[in-house]
């Protein structure tokens, strides 16, 4: 077990890495809970965070072609475009990556918020992944912002659709930050090819909600990759799938 304050920017990149150069959408879920399994303190994932697991999700942002999403962790957590500095920009530009991911949104009926953080502090416009049942002044109102959008289905917004709009965008380094219903049909569907999860060394109670959320269990085999350990008792690990 690597403890992560030894560890480089580097080394972290490279423990970190994609698959090289895929040709088809690599589904990476990161998220933090709290040693008794809330993913959130007071509505928010905030309040888990460590210095460790910000250095790592900075490194995961850093490393993907796009950032996915669901509408309500966008709503939760005031979500506005990625950040970044000129480092990082000429690392990505430097590793074929353009300077910014963009914030790629599943919201079946485009109940967003166009003056939102999404829409007005980003250095990319976002993606909008919806239907074609959203409300049409809706859409127009996001498109009007120089959002993307992009109907995948007449109601629902499928796993298998994601994945396949994601492929033909070009966008295959997919880090996936929730929440916990759009992860739960992720991992019934088999999409998710690996979690990315902070153990936050805190005991918190109350009635957060777990990482993932779904009508009916689905059991998936994961194999550990790393566990990373900071000081403070920060537990950082990687798992991939199996099969």
């Amino acid at each position: 077990m690597d403890n992560a304050t030894q560890l480089t920017i580097d080394d972290l990149r490279d423990l970190y890495a994609y698959p090289s150069e895929p040709t088809a959408p690599w589904l990476r879920a990161n998220f933090i809970s709290s040693l008794d399994g809330a993913a959130t303190l007071d509505d928010s994932s905030t309040g888990l965070g460590t210095p460790a697991d910000r250095t790592v999700f900075g490194v995961l942002r850093e490393l993907c072609d796009v950032v996915l999403v669901g509408a309500g962790t966008v709503r939760a957590e005031d979500y506005g475009g990625a950040r970044t500095n000129e480092h990082r920009r000429e690392w990505r530009l430097a590793h074929g990556l353009d300077a910014v991911p963009p914030i790629a949104v599943i919201t079946g009926n485009a109940d967003l918020d166009p003056t939102s953080r999404l829409f007005t502090d980003t250095a990319v416009a976002p993606i909008v992944l919806t239907t074609a049942a959203a409300a049409t002044d809706r859409k127009a109102r996001l498109a009007d912002t120089g959002a993307r959008i992009l109907e995948l289905g007449e109601s629902s917004v499928s796993s298998s659709a994601i994945r396949d709009t994601l492929g033909e965008l070009g966008l295959h380094r997919v880090l996936f930050e929730g929440g916990p219903s759009l992860f739960g049909q992720l991992i019934a569907d088999a999409a998710v090819d690996e979690l990315c999860l902070t153990l936050s060394p805190l005991v918190v109670g109350g009635d957060g909600r777990r990482i993932t959320v779904s009508a009916t269990a689905a059991p998936t085999a994961m194999s550990r990759a790393h566990v990373l350990t900071d000081d403070d008792g920060t537990l950082l690990t990687r798992w991939v799938r199996v099969g």
